[in-house]
Order: structure tokens, then sequence, then C-alpha cells
């Protein structure tokens, strides 16, 4: 089986867009005007495009790939050839994405992901949209075949679909608090030198300093609002046989698939403002590499009610509590310690940037940090903590982005206990459970964070007693 046709003349024009940008850049630095030498510039646009649109068109005639009883054969390459056999039982996820401009033309990037991969196994750029949704029914189907299934795929049943009111939520909720806060101290520690450096007769301008901050404010969070709009417009999530499938987007739409047995863990995202509005993230990690944004990470619900999220998250993963145990209330006192080190370091800074330069003789201002270490501390501490259930070990941490993880006993693939030379003062240890679908980006592996250091090493050793059982079992 080929491309499809329109694919030649879609590639070339991506290419003939870069290079003129090439063109007109490298043009503008060897003669500072963009209008000196431009038919020769213009010569050499058309014959990169030329020489773009031969190439595609080899690339097209030297690119196939066929369907077998057992793999996926993909054969590719113009001047180096390259053929690919992808057993079905190895892949994981088949993913259909669609820009504005290819849902014009109809046609599709169809992606193949496997298990253990740092970046898409496979990708056809670009076959028909019709072809594109048939290659990822059949190609599920044959999947499940290979895994030993006999029995036909249930009718898929939508299980959560966004509305306007959840992308509105999801706009307001998505803005990053941290950034604000960082922004804030940043400008409250150059505010005074740049009033000193302004012109006399602005008052006016000064005094409309904090509208036109809430203005910014507001402007950061519509932002977040399109952003948001954009990538998840539409969203539905349905399940089909074994798999997940989502489908979102505005211009870019994007079609997933999730395969349940390969979800190493199951996790509730939310950050204090979503809490407070009583909506969560469902995020569902898989082993190897997951297309659209990020390895291992997908999000299953981008936000949705709470208990609406929780009861999502029991479904895939059925775990019969989420309440946490928390750590000892002496862990608390570590972090008003913590806390009230960095406040004292972030004034001794303050001191040293204006002894130099003479423009922060508030320094001393900084100290105003140590009001917020007993509430801060008392946040931290309440927000992290752990449980065990019969199949499952829950962990909690995060107060900027909590995240409750849920994870199978038989997708652990190492359990650690950990202790710093702070930690051991305080007879205090963390358990950290790795998982093949753990990612350092997004959220890390589950961790139960400053425990009993008795308690940690009895559940380092009741997770590993509780795998091994598991894998036995299986």
């Amino acid at each position: 089986m080929k491309l499809d046709p329109r694919s030649i003349p879609y590639r070339a024009a991506q290419t003939a867009v870069q290079l003129g940008g090439v063109v007109i850049f490298a043009g503008v630095l060897s003669t500072g005007d963009v209008g000196t030498g431009l038919p020769g510039l213009l010569a050499l646009f058309v014959l990169g495009v030329l020489a773009s649109t031969a190439w595609q068109w080899l690339y097209h005639q030297r690119f196939d790939y066929e369907l077998t009883a057992d793999t996926v054969d993909i054969r590719s390459g113009v001047l180096s050839r390259r053929d690919r056999e992808i057993p079905y039982r190895r892949i994981h996820n088949v993913d259909v994405a669609q820009n504005a401009v290819q849902r014009l033309l109809g046609i599709a990037e169809v992606r193949l992901e496997t298990a253990g991969g740092s970046e898409t196994e496979a990708s056809l750029q670009y076959v028909s949209r019709t072809t594109a949704d048939w290659l990822q029914e059949e190609l599920s189907e044959r999947k499940r075949v290979a895994g030993g299934e006999t029995e036909p795929t249930a009718p898929g049943e939508e299980l959560f679909r966004m509305g306007t009111r959840e992308l509105v939520v999801l706009g307001i909720v998505s803005a990053d608090l941290r950034l604000l806060a960082i922004v804030g101290v940043l400008a409250s520690g150059v505010a005074p030198a740049v009033v000193e450096a302004l012109p006399p007769g602005i008052e006016l301008l000064l005094a409309l300093g904090p509208s036109i901050a809430l203005l910014a404010l507001l402007g950061f969070w519509l932002v977040s609002g399109v952003r948001a709009l954009f990538r998840y417009y539409d969203f539905r999530l349905t399940r089909q046989g074994d798999e997940l499938r989502y489908e979102r987007g505005l211009l870019q739409r994007y079609n997933g698939t999730i395969p349940l047995e390969k979800v190493q863990s199951v996790s509730i995202r939310e950050n204090p403002l979503a809490r407070r509005l009583g909506y969560s993230t469902l995020v569902i990690e898989t082993a190897g590499y997951a297309a659209g944004g990020g390895a291992t990470v997908q999000s299953a619900v981008p936000i949705g009610r709470r208990e609406r999220v929780v009861e999502l998250a029991t479904s895939v993963a059925p775990v019969s509590t989420l309440e946490v145990e928390r750590p000892p209330r002496r862990a608390r006192t570590r972090y008003a310690v913590r806390y009230a080190l960095a406040a004292f370091a972030l004034t001794g800074l303050a001191w040293g940037v204006d002894a130099v330069t003479a423009s922060f003789p508030q320094w001393y201002a900084v100290l105003a940090l140590l009001l917020a270490v007993p509430p801060a501390a008392h946040l931290t501490w309440r927000h992290r903590g752990f449980c065990e259930d019969e199949d499952f070990v829950v962990t909690r941490a995060g107060f900027w982005q909590r995240r409750t993880a849920i994870v199978p006993y038989d997708r652990v693939q190492t359990v650690v206990s950990t202790q710093t030379v702070f930690q051991r003062r305080r007879n205090l240890a963390s358990v950290i459970v790795d998982t093949a679908g753990g990612s350092g980006l997004i959220g890390g592996d589950a961790v139960a964070v400053d425990i009993d250091a008795g308690v940690a090493e009895r559940l380092r050793e009741d997770v590993a007693a509780r795998l091994q059982r598991a894998l036995a079992a299986g």
C-alpha cells in the first residue's frame, strides 16, 4: 500500500515554507535589504521548491507498507533503504493526527507507538482520512487477536465528553500560579529602580499601574483559555473493548488510543484553583512512548468534576480507597525549618543585590516571606501521604500540582526507600515506586514522601512481596 498522492504537494509545501524563511533571512543578513538581489533569491527559492517536490515524489514512490499476518511491514528511504517489521503485539497505540490544512485536503498522519521506544516507532505521512480510520480499527483488531482474544469487540461506549463549561474551567485553572508568583516577586524587586528611572510627569501612568497589572493577569488567563479551547475542543473519551479512545482539537484534530492492558499507573492531578472549584485531571501513564506530546503520559480527562474523575480513575484501576495516611507531624516541622531557611537565603540575596547595585533599598521586605512559612509547611504536610490496597499502592504529593497516583503491584519495576541526611535527623524516609511508565517530565514516579523510617521499610518490603505474588499469579 502507498501513501496518499496528496501527501506529495503537501510535504513539498511544508519544505517550501521553511525554505522561504531561510532564504529571506539569509538575504537580509547578507545585504541588509531584502529587496536587493531579489531575482537571485527568487531563483534560489524556485530551484529549492522544484528540488523538494522531486524529492517528495521519490519519497512517495519508495515508501510502501503492508499488513501481514503477524506484522506491519514498512519500507522507506530514497537513498538509504529501511525495512521495518512491527509485530502487532508490540504496538501500544495507533494515533491519528490532522491539522487544519490536512483536514481540508482530506489527509491524516498515522503514528504507531511501541513499548520501550524513545520516539514514534513509525509514522505514515500521509494517508487519506478514510484509510487512517480504517488502519486504526484494523490494527486495534489485529492487536487484540494477536493477544489471544477471540471475542468480537463490543461497540464503543462514551465515558466522558467535555462541554463548554469544562473548557472554560480548563482555561481558568490551566494558568500556572507558580509562574504568577515568580513574576510578582521579580516585579516587586525591580519596581523601585524602574520608578526612579522613569522621567517626571508620568504620575498618571503609575496610578494606572494596578489596572495595567490586572489587565495583564486577565490576558494571561485569556491566552490559557484560548489554548485550552484549541487543544481540547470537542474532547470525548470512549471505551471500546480493552482500549480507551479519545478525540480532541479544533485546528489540530487528534485521535488517540490508550490500551488498558499497558496501563502502568493512573493519577488524579489538581492545582489549588481546580481543587477549590471541585475539578481534577485524569492522567494515564502507559509503557513506552505516547504520541501527541510527552513520553508515556496521556490526559484521559483534561478536566472534569472531581467525583466523575475519581469514578473514571477507579474504573481503570479499581482501588478500594483513596484515603491516604499523612506523614508524621515531625515532618511538618522539617518543612517549616526548610522554608524559613529559604526565606532567610532570599533576604540575604536581596541584600547582596542592593549592596552591589543600590537598586533594592527595601531588601528587608523579603523577610515578610516568613509569615508564609507556617501555612506553607502545613499545606505541604497535608497534601502528602500513602495507602495500600489489595492490588494497588496509592501515593499523594504536591500542593501546587497535587498528584494522587494509583499503581498496580504487577506494574511495579522497582521499589526503593531513600533517606537524606536531613530525613535521618527526623527518622523519616521516602519510598519510590518505579514503573515502566514513570515520567520525570510530568510528575515522575509515585513517591511516599517523608513517612516514618520504620513504616517506609515495611512499605518497601510489602510492595516488593506483593509484586512477586502478582507476578506469580499472572
